[in-house]
C-alpha cells in the first residue's frame, strides 16, 4: 500500500485520457486517445465518475501499458483499476500479456471492471483456445490482488469458470452506470415515421462481412434524417483529413468513406468526447446498429435503442442489461426486418429500466468487496463531476470535410504548421544525439557495431517523426 493510504485514496485508472482533458480534434486524432474506438471512452469516463468520491482521487494512466512504471505506481497510488471490454480475443493477446507483466509487479490492489471474451453469438470458445494460457495468467495475477474479477456477462463468466476460476462476478459494463441507479429510457413517440431522427452505427467488419451494409442502404433510402455515428480512429481520420491510408478505407460501403452518399450529405459524425456524443443523441428518436457502446450512448441520453448483435461481446451485454436486440446475421438476410420503425415497435424497455437499480446495487457491492467506494453511495452522486464537465468547452463532433471555407482550412493547417515545427525541433535534437553518439563510440572496442546500432535507432526515430 502506498503512503497515501491513510489520507485521500489515489486510484490509477486505465483510460485513454481523463474526462476533464479537453483536446482539439487534431490532437485527439494524432494521439489516438480513443484507443482506436471511441466506445472505450464511454466506459472509462463512467468509471472515473463512479470512483471519484470526497476521499478518492482518480487519475488516468493513458491506454498504454508501461511495465517499467510498476515501482512508481506502487509508490504513488493505492489501487489500479482496469476497465476492459473484449480483452479476451486473439488480437489483444500481446497487450494482455504486457498488462499481466505489469500487474505481477504491483503490490497494490488491482480491480478489473467488466472484462469480456469475444467469440460468435453461438458462444463457442474454440477460437480462444490458443490464448487460454495468457488469459489464465492474467486472471491469476489479478485475483492475487483483488477479491474477484468483474466480467461483462454470461459467456465470459462461464468461460472463466470452465478454466477453474470461481471468484468471477457478472457486473456488465460501468458505462451503463454513468447515472447510478437512474436510467430513464422511454419511447417519446408512438411510432417512427419517415421524418424521425434516427442514429445508426456499425463496424467495418459488420459492413464488410456481416451484411450491415444492406441494412444501412435500406435505412438511408427510407429515412432522410438518418445519421451514421462512427467510432474507429480510421473513421474520424477519414472525416477530418480524408485520410484513406488505413486498410478500413477499402470498405467503401461504410458511411465514413468519402465516396459514400451519407458522407457527401454530411450525415456522418464521430465523437472524441462522450459528453458531446451523449448530448447530441438526446433529441434523436431512435438508435440502432451493431456497436454496443454506440447504442449505450443513446440509452444514456434517454433515447431508445436496439443492438444488432454479431458476436458474444454485444450479445452477453444485451442479455445482462435487457437491452433490446436482434441477431445481425438474421437481420442482414432481410434488411426490411431491421427497418428502424419495425425495431422501434418491437423494442421493450421495461426490463432494461425496471431492473436497472438491482444491477447497479450488484455493481456497487462488487466495488465494496474490492475496497472501492462509489460516488452514488459514498459521495455526491457525481454532482461535482457533472458541474466540472459543464464548465469545460469540448470540441464538436468530427464531421465530413466537404467544404473549403477558410475556417475549416485554418484549424487544420494551423495544427499541421505547429506540428511540422515540433517535428523539425525533434529532428534537430535527434541529429545532435546521433553526432554525440558517433563521437562517443568511435574509440570503443566495438565502435563500428555500436555505431551502426545507434544509427539504426536514430534513423527509425527520424522516419517515425516524418510520418
Amino acid at each position: 500500500m502506498s503512503s497515501h493510504a491513510s489520507a485521500t485514496k489515489r486510484v490509477l485508472l486505465r483510460s485513454g485520457k481523463s474526462p476533464f482533458d479537453v483536446l482539439s480534434v487534431e490532437d485527439a486524432l494524432h494521439r489516438d486517445v480513443i484507443a482506436t474506438n471511441s466506445g472505450n471512452l464511454i466506459f472509462s469516463d463512467a468509471a472515473h465518475k463512479i470512483l471519484q468520491t470526497p476521499d478518492t482521487e482518480v487519475f488516468s494512466n493513458g491506454i498504454g501499458t508501461d511495465v517499467t512504471a510498476a515501482a512508481r505506481i506502487n509508490e504513488e497510488y493505492d489501487a489500479f483499476v482496469v476497465p476492459l471490454a473484449n480483452a479476451f480475443r486473439p488480437s489483444f493477446e500481446g497487450r494482455l500479456k504486457r498488462m499481466t507483466r505489469l500487474i505481477r509487479k504491483l503490490r497494490i490492489p488491482v480491480v478489473v471492471l467488466g472484462v469480456g471474451a469475444q467469440t460468435g453469438v453461438g458462444y463457442d470458445p474454440a477460437r480462444l483456445k490458443p490464448m487460454e494460457e495468457s488469459v489464465r495468467d492474467f486472471c491469476s495475477a489479478v485475483l492475487e490482488r483483488s477479491a474477484s474479477i468483474g466480467v461483462r456477462g454470461e459467456f465470459t463468466e462461464r468461460y472463466l469458470r470452465d478454466m477453474g476460476f470461481s471468484d468471477v462476478e457478472v457486473i456488465g459494463c460501468p458505462s451503463m452506470f454513468l447515472y447510478g441507479r437512474r436510467l430513464d429510457v422511454r419511447k417519446r413517440r408512438p411510432e417512427l415515421t419517415a421524418g424521425s431522427r434516427i442514429a445508426v452505427n456499425g463496424s467495418h467488419d459488420a459492413v464488410r462481412a456481416n451484411g450491415l451494409g444492406r441494412i444501412l442502404a435500406h435505412a438511408h433510402e427510407n429515412y432522410p434524417n438518418l445519421r451514421f455515428i462512427g467510432q474507429n480512429i480510421s473513421d474520424a481520420r477519414q472525416l477530418h483529413w480524408r485520410d484513406l491510408s488505413d486498410p478500413n478505407a477499402r470498405v467503401t460501403a461504410m458511411p465514413t468513406h468519402p465516396d459514400h452518399p451519407m458522407y457527401r450529405e454530411d450525415k456522418v459524425r464521430v465523437y472524441v468526447d462522450p459528453v458531446t456524443w451523449i448530448d447530441e443523441l438526446r433529441p434523436f428518436d431512435f438508435s440502432f446498429g451493431s456497436r454496443i457502446h454506440g447504442n449505450i450512448a443513446a440509452l444514456l441520453a434517454g433515447t431508445p435503442a436496439t443492438v444488432l448483435c454479431g458476436d458474444s461481446r454485444t450479445l452477453e451485454l444485451c442479455r445482462y442489461f435487457e437491452i433490446p436486440y436482434q441477431l445481425l446475421e438474421k437481420a442482414a438476410k432481410d434488411p426490411a426486418s431491421a427497418d428502424p420503425a419495425r425495431l422501434y415497435e418491437q423494442a421493450d424497455f421495461s426490463g432494461l429500466t425496471g431492473n436497472h437499480a438491482e444491477r447497479f446495487d450488484r455493481f456497487a457491492a462488487f466495488l465494496d468487496r474490492n475496497g472501492l467506494r462509489n460516488t452514488f453511495t459514498h459521495g455526491d452522486s457525481g454532482a461535482a463531476f457533472d458541474a466540472r464537465m459543464r464548465s469545460l468547452s469540448f470540441p464538436p463532433a468530427v464531421r465530413p470535410w466537404n467544404d473549403a471555407d477558410l475556417s475549416s482550412l485554418s484549424s487544420r493547417f494551423g495544427w499541421l504548421h505547429t506540428r511540422v515545427g515540433e517535428l523539425t525541433k525533434e529532428n534537430v535534437q535527434l541529429q545532435r544525439d546521433l553526432a554525440r553518439s558517433r563521437k562517443t563510440v568511435v574509440a570503443a572496442p566495438a565502435a563500428p557495431s555500436v555505431y551502426r546500432r545507434a544509427r539504426r535507432v536514430v534513423g527509425r526515430a527520424l522516419h517515425s517523426g516524418r510520418k
